[in-house]
């Protein structure tokens, strides 16, 4: 029943968002200390989620943006920020990772009113899919939170290939268009970029930011004081230098994600 609630809601013309990134979700071991550490540097509220006291949803200007499990020591989990790709089915897109040497760590599962499933992809680089409805409206999603993610692997063309076939991209039921851009392959959902994939990390590599593996990226109005807040809430500042447009941020857990500064129209 939920399946085909989703299925149906989903191909209401223009909500198509097959194959995109639809959430991103914080897995970490304490969420009173991400509550506090993501309230003061992106200003979001919180509510508690369906799932129980370990689970929050982040809210921007009352738009849900993000998800919070402390669930890191609990189910041997790693501190990280997952990104999540609407699919048609959760069990078709984990058979075809699985064919294509991608392994499965959590699911298929069912999460009213959904379902969802975290996988790796050939070179390890952790990713969910969600099946069902989405938390919020795609376009409202796109607006309040995240500007894209970025996967970094060992070769970006390969990864296209594998991430292309298991989140059927080339489906008439997508609405993602891959292109080439230099060094990266990019992707377009509705003309907008949600993604981008890039090679040169090193699959071996002791430092998990050279590792292959995906990357959030959050817009902000002012990146210096973004910056300074995260710094003064227990935050570290893994890369940055003066003047650029995004820095590489981790929590007081050691979750990573980047910040970007936000380019007025």
């Amino acid at each position: 029943m939920v399946e085909n609630e989703a299925r149906d809601w989903a191909e209401v013309p223009g909500c198509s968002v097959f194959g995109a990134p639809c959430w991103v979700s914080l897995t970490t071991r304490d969420v009173e200390v991400a509550e506090s550490f993501y309230r003061a540097v992106f200003g979001w509220e919180w509510q508690q989620d369906s799932l129980g006291d370990r689970f929050r949803v982040a809210l921007a200007d009352g738009v849900p943006v993000a998800g919070i499990a402390a669930v890191a020591s609990m189910w041997q989990m790693a501190v990280t920020w997952t990104p999540y790709f609407a699919v048609r089915s959760a069990d078709d897109t984990v058979s075809r990772s699985r064919e294509r040497g991608g392994t499965t760590a959590v699911g298929p599962i069912s999460l009213p009113p959904g379902r969802t499933a975290v996988l790796a992809d050939r070179d390890g680089a952790v990713f969910a899919v969600w099946e069902g409805r989405l938390v919020s409206g795609w376009q409202q999603w796109r607006e309040a939170a995240p500007t894209f993610i970025r996967l970094h692997t060992r070769d970006a063309f390969d990864a296209a290939i594998f991430y292309g076939e298991v989140l059927d991209w080339a489906s008439p039921h997508s609405s993602c268009e891959v292109n080439y851009d230099g060094d990266e392959v990019v992707l377009r959902s509705e003309g907008t970029v949600v993604a981008r994939i890039h090679s040169g990390a090193v699959e071996a590599a002791p430092d998990p930011a050279v590792r292959p593996h995906w990357e959030v990226h959050f817009a902000v109005t002012d990146l210096e004081t973004c910056i300074e807040t995260a710094r003064a809430n227990g935050g570290e500042v893994i890369q940055w230098e003066r003047g650029a447009q995004e820095a590489l941020l981790g929590d007081p857990d050691g979750a990573r994600f980047t910040v970007t500064s936000k380019r007025e129209p």
